[in-house]
């Protein structure tokens, strides 16, 4: 696929998103390597439009280069953004009291602690939804208790064989104190999601270094 059809399909998966501008972003790609720059009314906006380009075919890896800048009634000082992010945690059966936010310049950073990574990812998409934020710093750690390196690696590839939109045998796991080393070839980006979601998933995985080449 050429460059100029990949630039083609992404403005076209923007447009097709009712919940993106599209009119206010600009794709360019290069072997697959696409950009997005422009500007747009949101944190989360800005986030919905990767994911968006991400899942075209034909797109290795997106550079999200997108300002937000807020209309002028969206505003909000530091100490107001602040109070929203933290009652949206708090609301949220599934993220733990021991993570805690500051903001700077509408900037959010999540600290604290928590058991697992879904927890830290689903604060890290409550605090990018606020309205008033611009950008989102996930420094959350994780606590739970670390298994042997050859347990991760094992639970690991036995998810990948059940799920059936992983092909296991194109991906290797490593492991060492706590961290997950993917590499290997997937399909695509759902694909390779999907196997990021399967290694944090493991227990006592506390990072993931992933190394996995999209290859559609």
């Amino acid at each position: 696929m050429s460059d100029n059809d990949v630039e083609r399909w992404v403005t076209d998966e923007l447009y097709w998103d009712p919940k993106l501008d599209s009119n206010a972003i600009a794709v360019s790609a290069n072997d697959g390597e696409v950009t997005l720059r422009g500007t747009v009314g949101s944190f989360h906006e800005k986030r919905d439009a990767e994911k968006t380009a991400r899942r075209v075919s034909g797109v290795r890896t997106v550079t999200n280069d997108l300002k937000v800048r807020l209309l002028t009634e969206h505003g909000r000082d530091d100490a107001d953004i602040r109070g929203a992010v933290l009652r949206a945690l708090h609301f949220d059966s599934r993220i733990p009291e021991t993570i805690d936010a500051r903001v700077d310049d509408g900037w959010v950073t999540l600290t604290g602690t928590a058991e697992w990574q879904y927890q830290r990812e689903e604060a890290d998409d409550l605090a990018g939804k606020v309205l008033g934020v611009l950008g989102v710093d996930d420094q959350i750690d994780l606590t739970h208790t670390e298994p042997g390196a050859g347990d991760v690696q094992e639970a690991i590839r036995k998810a990948f064989k059940r799920n059936a939109k992983i092909d296991a045998d194109d991906l290797s796991v490593d492991s060492h104190d706590g961290t997950v080393v993917l590499t290997g070839s997937v399909s695509s980006w759902a694909e390779h999601d999907e196997a990021l979601t399967a290694a944090w998933a493991a227990p006592g995985v506390t990072g993931v270094d992933d190394y996995l080449e999209v290859d559609n």
